[in-house]
């Protein structure tokens, strides 16, 4: 019976993605059809972002007040609504509105779905997380073909009704799994906003993992492209070719990542990732030629998506139940303020110096921070750890 509800909310995570990456590749599109500046367009793909961050700290108050699967659902049904407003837009303004509403969407069901997931599966919640995660990650690989798909037969809104409709449809899968599966006491449990926030030390050290390298990762690949045809001399097409890549690397790093993060100590691992991911850096700044950039552009894929995952199941097995969704919003809300301001300091320090020395100045930073963390672990003053014996 679980696993029908874990099917739909895959499902249902697929779309939300979805709704993120898709206006990626009708940035050229949009300019034209609105007849609007690189940067207004820009301003669009930044607002979905900052849409998915603004509501996570809300929404785990929320929590403590609605139970957990009644925000799942409510975010299907605004992700419905706000796709079929973003459809119809007639504006660039209402295009930005649309897109900070598939945000907001976004945001609340992460922060609501991750911990009802890892309630589901008690003792195997990174395998679970790590599913959800690749069904999520699913959708930033075929995004640029599903929009080409419809733009040769149909107009860019129709990109946004088809998705406003299929929500509604997984949306009502979930409802009809819910109503038929019995849902973990537990689930339910999260009743204290404020006993959420007495687990500062590990929210703390959960951001301070992930969103050192993930606030790195966001001006990598945001500027991969540009970097890749600017300094390494590679063609546009390939620069492309190799960030659909990236983005494809993360399937198999979302689906292992998450049962190694059950098998392997979580700190080790955690660490482990983040010295990777530093490596990753110094040898994509070293590599010369068609070859060694698509190896290394594969490493850094399977590295940094494989750290989701793993600081996830890390999170939710190092909270306890009636703290587990709020405090989990905390973190998830701040990590990822935080890492969103990454694209524009890389962008900053790139103008002034290089993308090289950007690239190597934030690889020692977290390897710095790495070092802290491996410091307090081996001494033993690092909280966090698991909190419920698995089933």
């Amino acid at each position: 019976m679980t696993r029908r509800l874990f099917g739909t909310l895959c499902g249902l995570v697929f779309l939300v993605n979805l709704g993120r990456v898709g206006f990626a590749p009708l940035v050229p599109t949009i300019g034209t059809e609105f007849a609007a500046s690189t940067a207004v367009v820009g301003s669009v793909t930044t607002l979905v972002w900052v849409g998915s961050a603004l509501p996570r700290i809300p929404v785990g108050y929320l929590l403590t007040k609605v139970p957990r699967h009644y925000v799942v659902l409510g975010s299907g049904v605004a992700l419905a609504l706000a796709a079929a407003f973003t459809g119809s837009a007639d504006t660039i303004r209402h295009l930005q509105a649309g897109a900070l509403l598939l945000g907001l969407a976004s945001g609340a069901y992460f922060v609501a779905a991750v911990p009802l997931i890892a309630e589901l599966f008690p003792g195997a919640r990174g395998r679970a997380i790590g599913i959800h995660g690749a069904a999520s990650q699913l959708a930033a690989v075929v995004a640029p073909g599903v929009v080409v798909a419809v733009l040769l037969v149909a107009g860019w809104s129709v990109v946004f009704y088809l998705l406003a409709a299929a929500a509604l449809v997984v949306t009502a899968l979930v409802l009809l799994a819910v109503r038929r599966d019995p849902l973990p006491e537990s689930a339910g449990a999260d009743r204290d906003f404020r006993s959420a926030l007495a687990y500062w030390p590990v929210i703390l050290v959960g951001v301070a993992i992930v969103a050192t390298p993930g606030f790195v990762w966001q001006g990598v690949f945001n500027f991969y492209v540009t970097y890749l045809v600017g300094t390494k001399g590679v063609s546009q097409g390939f620069a492309n070719a190799l960030l659909t890549v990236v983005f494809a690397a993360g399937l198999p790093a979302f689906w292992f990542g998450g049962r190694l993060a059950d098998r392997l100590p979580h700190v080790p691992y955690l660490l482990a990732i983040m010295a990777s991911f530093a490596v990753s850096l110094g040898i994509l700044v070293l590599a010369e030629g068609a070859v060694a950039l698509l190896l290394v552009t594969a490493l850094l894929g399977v590295v940094i998506h494989a750290l989701f995952p793993a600081i996830d199941t890390f999170m939710l097995e190092s909270l306890p139940a009636d703290s587990r969704a709020s405090a989990y919003a905390v973190f998830s809300g701040c990590a990822m303020f935080l890492e969103a301001t990454g694209s524009g300091a890389i962008g900053v320090a790139a103008d002034r110096t290089s993308f090289d020395a950007a690239f190597l100045v934030g690889a020692v930073g977290v390897v710095l921070v790495a070092a802290v963390i491996g410091v307090l672990h081996a001494t033993g003053r690092l909280p966090g750890g698991r909190v419920d014996a698995p089933l």
